[in-house]
């Protein structure tokens, strides 16, 4: 026990006390303040999905593809590779490397002129080159998908682009469409990933 001789008693002399008791609650009052910071921090990380790849990083092994395609595609052939019935004879990767192609075209290069409908929307996609190809491919494809949600959908083929037209009896839905516009409105639908295995299979002819 440590002993400090700083205390003076009433008759004058010098008397020592105990540090120890003082010491140690203020040591475990701080290691309990440490591991409650240090929870609550792990929690914070594990419940973050921006904190996901900052994790892998400090296991020692990096978690992201580093490419959006690049992923998509790794992920289809885990898929493949871990279904004991994947008819590899029929297996077309490069298939679904042009259709994530062609998204990336229409996502981040196509031009959409937008113009409101009191019912809905219509909007013109334009592009060059394999924008243009990819353009014509997915948009009039698209349309199906819109009609299963409920929405009236058509496309017009023009010589620089399509012409896409989305209606709605419901008034309430005519602003959703007009607040959605072209890419709220070509994400509509569940069908885009079950669609990328599809390609891989070689089930589904590409857009």
């Amino acid at each position: 026990m440590a002993l400090h001789p700083v205390y003076k008693g009433t008759n004058g002399t010098f008397k020592t006390r105990s540090i120890m008791s003082s010491w140690s609650w203020k040591a475990g009052l701080a290691s309990g303040v440490i591991l409650a910071t240090t929870a609550y921090a792990a929690a914070q990380m594990s419940g973050h999905p921006g904190m996901m790849g900052m994790q892998g990083g400090l296991s020692g092994q990096p978690t992201l593809p580093g490419q959006d395609a690049f992923g998509a595609i790794q992920e289809v052939v885990q898929i493949l590779e871990s279904d004991p019935t994947t008819d590899w004879s029929k297996v077309n990767i490069a298939a679904l490397r042009e259709h994530l192609i062609d998204m990336n075209e229409v996502t981040l290069h196509a031009a959409a002129a937008e113009r409101p409908l009191d019912n809905g929307v219509e909007i013109t996609v334009t592009g060059e080159g394999r924008t243009l190809e990819a353009i014509k491919r997915m948009v009039p494809a698209h349309v199906s998908e819109l009609v299963k949600i409920g929405w009236d959908a058509k496309t017009e083929d023009l010589p620089n682009g399509v012409k896409l037209t989305v209606t709605t009896d419901d008034a309430k839905q005519a602003i959703k469409l007009k607040a959605l516009g072209f890419m709220g409105i070509m994400v509509q639908g569940g069908h885009h990933q079950p669609h990328h295995l599809m390609i891989a299979k070689g089930e589904f002819h590409t857009h």
